[in-house]
């Protein structure tokens, strides 16, 4: 038989010649297929890798709560999928546990803290990014201020989260709140963050699932559009792609993007942009708006 798996992503498709995903038998070839076994992230984040190694260059994260299958444990690492974005790689097994409960809330602020108990004053025992997963039991009130429990009997400061099913209305405005945040090659969180992970975080938190590396999204996200000759025609919301970067317009006339250039999230002219990016990247490849 001829071999197909030229034609799917390995990022998007867990396959390797000694064992692959149950769900692509007849499509690719391997040595055993697998069903994959359910856990969840247990970290605040976790780091994802092409390949088992710790000197390995990081390619993307999973978020605390994100739901996930592995497809091998061996040596200290898992092979996983994460089934909110797809996304295919290596982590380290301590960062996985059983999925107990389903999540309630999402994290909303850029960034929050857990505490042992319901006071503030408590040295924190975590830190989370916007979009981690949570399960809340109740509430307490402690001098005023509201936190939500966790089964742990850990608390969050409760206007931090909101319920898994409520939703941000602009993307962008979501995008704003992680200004200055510092830039991470493969970062998806408020701790740091790349170009597409920018795109990603903002348009999940609006419960628009997108898929994770720019070149992915350029081809993806919402419709295509033709930008008139000095890009007049955009508008606030709209996704700017040049060949591996992603950027998002903050107005008709303004970038915001998670830049290399800067080392964080920032507001930057368009025009300023194309120019600067062209030396290096040439001139946008794509730009595209939601539906």
């Amino acid at each position: 038989m001829t071999d197909p798996t030229v034609s799917l992503d390995k990022r998007l498709n867990a396959y390797r010649p000694d064992r692959a995903d149950e769900s692509l038998r007849g499509l690719v070839q391997a040595e055993r297929f697998v069903p994959g076994k359910p856990m969840r992230i247990a970290d605040p984040m976790v780091d994802v890798r092409f390949e088992p190694r710790g000197d390995a260059p990081i390619t993307t994260q999973f978020l605390y709560g994100d739901d996930v299958l592995v497809f091998d444990d061996d040596n200290g690492w898992c092979w996983i999928q994460n089934e909110r974005d797809g996304y295919v790689g290596y982590v380290v097994d301590t960062s996985l546990d059983r999925r107990t409960g389903d999540p309630t809330h999402i994290v909303i602020a850029p960034r929050t803290f857990v505490y042992p108990g319901s006071d503030l004053k408590f040295p924190r025992t975590k830190a989370l990014s916007m979009g981690s997963l949570v399960t809340i039991t109740g509430g307490e009130e402690r001098r005023g201020t509201l936190y939500a429990m966790l089964p742990s009997g850990e608390a969050i400061i409760a206007k931090h989260l909101v319920p898994i099913d409520e939703v941000a209305e602009d993307h962008v405005a979501v995008a704003e709140t992680l200004l200055h945040t510092p830039y991470l090659w493969g970062g998806v969180s408020g701790f740091g963050i790349d170009c597409s992970g920018l795109v990603q975080l903002a348009l999940l938190m609006t419960g628009q699932g997108v898929l994770r590396d720019s070149d992915m999204q350029a081809a993806s996200i919402g419709e295509a559009i033709e930008p008139d000759p000095d890009y007049h025609n955009l508008r606030r919301g709209d996704f700017v792609f040049w060949k591996g970067h992603a950027a998002m317009m903050a107005s008709h006339s303004t970038l915001l993007h998670a830049s290399g250039h800067t080392m964080s999230v920032t507001l930057e002219p368009l025009r300023d942009a194309i120019e600067r990016i062209a030396y290096l990247y040439g001139k946008p490849t794509a730009v595209r708006r939601l539906t």
